[in-house]
C-alpha cells in the first residue's frame, strides 16, 4: 500500500483509531474492537474489517469469521431506524409473525432488508427478553431505543408511521 493509501485509510478510520491503539495487542479483543467499530459506524464495511487486519495482524479471513459467526455483527449499512420484531415463543403465540408481515408488507421489505429512502431496516430477534408484553418490537435509533408491546397489526403500521413523520 502506497503512503499516500496508507494516510487516506488513517483520515477514513480516525474515530477507530483510538479503539485499535488500545485492543490492537491485547489477546481475545478481536469482538470488542468489532463491536466498538460497528458502533462507530454502524456496521463493519469491508473496508473496515482490512483495515482492522492490518493494525491487528489478524488475518482478514480470521477476522471475517467471527463477524459472520455472531449475529450481532452486521456487514450492510443499516436504516436510520432498525426495527428488532421479536419471534420469541411468547410473541409467536401472540401473533407476532402476522405483525411482522404487516410491517414488511406497509414499508415494502423482507426480513434483514432496508427500505429505499434508508429510514427503516427489519429484523426479525429471536427474543427480546420482553414476554409479558408480547407481541413486541423493538427501534433502535442513534439515540437509543424504545420498546413497542401489546402489538396488533394496525398499532404497529401507525407506530412506524410517527416514527418517519420525526424525521
Amino acid at each position: 500500500m502506497c503512503a499516500k493509501s496508507s494516510k487516506k485509510a488513517e483520515v477514513k478510520f480516525e474515530e477507530l483509531a483510538p479503539v485499535l491503539s488500545e485492543y490492537a495487542d491485547v489477546p481475545g479483543s478481536l469482538i470488542t474492537i468489532l463491536q466498538k467499530a460497528q458502533s462507530i459506524y454502524g456496521y463493519l464495511s469491508l473496508d473496515t474489517i482490512n483495515y482492522i487486519s492490518e493494525r491487528t495482524g489478524i488475518p482478514t479471513a480470521k477476522i471475517y469469521g467471527v463477524a459472520t459467526f455472531y449475529a450481532q455483527f452486521r456487514l450492510q449499512p443499516i436504516g436510520k431506524y432498525l426495527i428488532m420484531m421479536c419471534q420469541g415463543t411468547a410473541c409467536h403465540v401472540n401473533g407476532s409473525e402476522s405483525i411482522g408481515e404487516a410491517v414488511s408488507e406497509h414499508l415494502g421489505i423482507k426480513n434483514g432488508e432496508t427500505t429505499k429512502d434508508g429510514l427503516f431496516t427489519l429484523n426479525y430477534v429471536a427474543c427480546l427478553g420482553c414476554c409479558s408484553l408480547a407481541p413486541v418490537m423493538m427501534i433502535e435509533t442513534a439515540e437509543g431505543s424504545e420498546t413497542y408491546g401489546s402489538l396488533t397489526k394496525d398499532k404497529a403500521v401507525k407506530i412506524l408511521d410517527e416514527i418517519a413523520a420525526r424525521k
